[in-house]
Formats: structure tokens, C-alpha cells, sequence
């Protein structure tokens, strides 16, 4: 089992033509994802050329629309690599067109532009987004809708919900022996689609989970309502690891959604909300593994 993402979902890229989307369209074919088709208004009816997972040459369709590209291929899921002024656009046509799961990849997407498209969504109430700015999702050894290198880790019992890309490569990779369920990067932007609450309840619910790696990072209190979210209806251990302990006071970090106030949003304070629900946090990634195999090995 999986959450989100199986070898059967049939996905779109939209951008397939650009750099970044032809790119990633390939390593997400290498990793065996089902890429039907792309889309592109300026390039509808063209065909960029590709190759599967067993070595094949494959040519997929490029459409006007995501609404066509639906219609014609039976697609379900739709990732965005398109340039920051012209995402929300393409956020708001694939949820208009119905699509089940978007991925929106792109990085300095203003935070109107994400408020407007997430709002957008939530009215619809069909599709579910992960991002922006993030990794995506990987279910190992199934299917990548992302950028997440596939070649990390295969298929086991952990569940990943990150808001870090790198930290949750290094992660898998720190667990590769083990092995994941899902892997889902959230993004570190204030305003996200998926949540660490919508990916806990996921992963509970999901039978082959048997535990639950968090990463958050300082910024905001989303951590701290999902270890409230934890603490009532998580059954399964969840091990977690807090990026930013060694950041110094006062001073503005990199990413969009690490905005420190007084104590709140501090690692520390999210490190005692998470134990207070019974989550065992690690002070570095390394350790955040090793409580994690210890966890493992216990069930």
C-alpha cells in the first residue's frame, strides 16, 4: 500500500517542454511513473520523445490543456514545473479540469498567488495539492511525481512527511535498508496544500505504515498542531526531527515558512509540543534514523 501515489496513477507534467519539466520527466520515467502526456498551449500537438524504464523509446503527446490531456489520457495526477509568474494559472486550470493530485514543484511562487490557487482548491474540493516548493512524492519501486531521486531507498514500512527536500533524501537515504512506504515533501512555503496532519491521517490509515518519520523545521506552529493531531489520533510511533536548533536568535533563515516569534516557532518548542504526544525527536537527522531503526526493531 501507499498513500496518494501508486504504480497505476497516470500523470501529466505541465511545462513537459521547458528545462526543468523535460529533465524531470525523464528521471520520473526511469523510476517507472506512468507519464502520459504533457501539456503546453504554445506546443499543443507536438510530441516530445523519451524513454521508459526498460530502455523503450517513448513518445508522449503534448496537449492544450489539462482538461484535453485528462480527457485523452485518463490522467489523475498532474505535476507544475512552470515559472513562478504564470503557476498560479496552471494551478487553478488543473483544478478546474477535475485533476485528483497536483504536485506544484515551482519555488518563489508569490504567497498571494498560493492563498489564491489553495482557496480556489478548497472551494472545488476535488483536488488534492502537495506544495509548492517541494520534492513531491515517491511511493519507492512505483511511481515519483517529483524530484525526489528514486534510486534512494525501495519499498518498506516508513512513512515520510518532510518539509525539507534535502532532509528528506537524506533521510530515506539514512533508512534505505528499511525502506518507505511514501515519501512526501510538503514545502517550506506559509501557505501549503498537504499538511503534516493530512499526511499523518493518511499514513495511519494506510495498513502497510507501520511507522512514521516528521521532519519540520522552525517557522510558524505547524508542527506544534500536528503533534496535537498526534496525540489524539495517531496510533502508529512517530519518530521526528526539527531542522533549525542551531539557529541563531534574531536572524531571518532561508526558507519562506521560518518566521521565529518570541519562543514560538522555535526547534525547542516544537521539539517539547512532539514529545509531549509521545514522538521520540532526534537533535540531527542521524539520530532522528537511529530512533527510528530502534522503533523498527521494537515492533
Amino acid at each position: 500500500m501507499s498513500i496518494y501515489l501508486n504504480k497505476d496513477s497516470k500523470v501529466i507534467v505541465q511545462g513537459i517542454t521547458g528545462g526543468e519539466g523535460s529533465k524531470h520527466t525523464a528521471r520520473m520515467l526511469a523510476a517507472g511513473t506512468q507519464v502520459v502526456g504533457g501539456v503546453n498551449a504554445r506546443k499543443a500537438g507536438t510530441t516530445v520523445s523519451h524513454t521508459a524504464k526498460d530502455g523503450s523509446a517513448v513518445e508522449l503527446p503534448v496537449f492544450g490543456s489539462v482538461a484535453e490531456a485528462m480527457a485523452e489520457t485518463g490522467a489523475d495526477v498532474s505535476i507544475v514545473f512552470v515559472p513562478p509568474a504564470f503557476a498560479k494559472d496552471a494551478v487553478i486550470e488543473a483544478v478546474d479540469a477535475g485533476i485528483g493530485l497536483l504536485v506544484v514543484i515551482t519555488e518563489g511562487i508569490p504567497v498571494q498567488d498560493s492563498a489564491e490557487f489553495w482557496a480556489h482548491a478548497k472551494a472545488k474540493g476535488t483536488t488534492r495539492i502537495i506544495g509548492p516548493n517541494c520534492p513531491g512524492i515517491i511511493t519507492p519501486e512505483e511511481s515519483l511525481v517529483g524530484i525526489t531521486p528514486a534510486n534512494i531507498t525501495g519499498k518498506g514500512p516508513i512513512g515520510l512527511v518532510s518539509k525539507s527536500g534535502t532532509l528528506t533524501y537524506q533521510m530515506m537515504f539514512e533508512l534505505r535498508d528499511i525502506g518507505f512506504s511514501t515519501a512526501i515533501g510538503i514545502g517550506g512555503d506559509p501557505i501549503i496544500g498537504t499538511t503534516h496532519i493530512d499526511a499523518l491521517e493518511a499514513f495511519e490509515a494506510d495498513p502497510e505504515t507501520k511507522a512514521i518519520v516528521m521532519i519540520g523545521e522552525i517557522g510558524g506552529d505547524a508542527e506544534e498542531r500536528a503533534a496535537d493531531f498526534i496525540k489524539a489520533n495517531v496510533t502508529k510511533p512517530v519518530v521526528g526531527y526539527v531542522a533549525g536548533f542551531t539557529a541563531p536568535e534574531g536572524k531571518t533563515m532561508g526558507h519562506a515558512g521560518a518566521i521565529v516569534s518570541g519562543s514560538s516557532g522555535t526547534a525547542e518548542a516544537k521539539k517539547v509540543a512532539l514529545e509531549a504526544a509521545g514522538v521520540k525527536v532526534g537533535k540531527t537527522p542521524s539520530e532522528t534514523a537511529r530512533l527510528m531503526r530502534e522503533v523498527i526493531e521494537s515492533l
